[in-house]
């Protein structure tokens, strides 16, 4: 009895110091989670840049058309750009069927493009209008010039004469070649519209500087439907300007 008693005894004590050390055990570990350094935070990175809009890119071809040829629905005529030669006549004249003071003549494909506009001009907005001059030859702006070269072209620089270019009036008459034209609805429609049909108003009353000319509401000249509706979205309304062209006030 005496030795089992030992026995049992001896095997306490071993529980005991396997127990402490299991204790110990797990009370370093959670000391050593304890005191633990933190996990360093990352260095906040900087926002990128924003990036830059693209770059706008003009895909309009200004070469599209000669500026020199008089048969070229491109050509500037200013004064210091006369016609060459001189004398030029469209050889594609027609006779321009719509309401008139002087029977009209215009190129064949202005022509056609003012009969429609004069016939939206109608359906759209009940405004009917009427040609007061389109193709006028050399000899006929000889005797138009009176001697005002901010009011009449010298012949021979006159856009008229390229067949494609048309003052246009109320087909009352009111305001027909003044200013006043431009205050009218007829006016205000042709501004706003004259470009869906190919015509731009080539002398605005803020550009006598670039043209030479005076306002002239009623002059309407056809350079196609591309290049009208470019010039207007580009907010540019002469060919001048457009084409990148030395302004001419004044003949040389």
């Amino acid at each position: 009895m005496t030795v089992a008693l030992v026995l049992i005894a001896v095997l306490l004590a071993v529980a005991v110091v396997v127990v402490g050390a299991v204790s110990a055990g797990a009370n370093g570990g959670a000391g050593a989670a304890a005191s633990a350094p933190p996990t360093p935070t990352e260095t906040p990175r900087p926002a990128p840049a924003e990036a830059a809009p693209p770059a706008t890119v003009d895909t309009f071809d200004r070469t599209a058309h000669s500026l020199d040829d008089p048969m070229s629905i491109w050509v500037v005529v200013n004064k210091l750009r006369p016609m060459n030669p001189q004398d030029f006549e469209p050889a594609d004249l027609v006779f321009v069927p719509v309401e008139y003071t002087f029977e009209p003549y215009m190129r064949q494909e202005a022509s056609d493009a003012a009969v429609t506009m004069f016939e939206a001009a109608a359906n759209e907005a009940d405004l009917f209008l009427a040609s007061n001059s389109a193709f006028r030859s050399y000899g006929a702006q000889e005797n138009i010039y009176d001697g005002d070269d901010t009011l009449t072209a010298r012949p021979g620089y006159s856009e008229h004469q390229t067949g494609l270019t048309i003052d246009i009036g109320p087909s009352t008459g009111e305001c027909s070649i003044e200013a006043c034209f431009g205050e009218l609805p007829e006016g205000i429609w042709l501004r706003d519209n004259a470009y869906r049909f190919g015509f731009i108003l080539r002398y605005p009353a803020d550009k006598m500087a670039v043209t030479g000319y005076e306002y002239e509401p009623w002059h309407f000249r056809y350079v196609g439907v591309p290049l009208a509706t470019e010039m207007r979205e580009k907010g540019i309304s002469t060919m001048e300007e457009f084409f990148g062209l030395p302004a001419a006030p004044s003949y040389e």
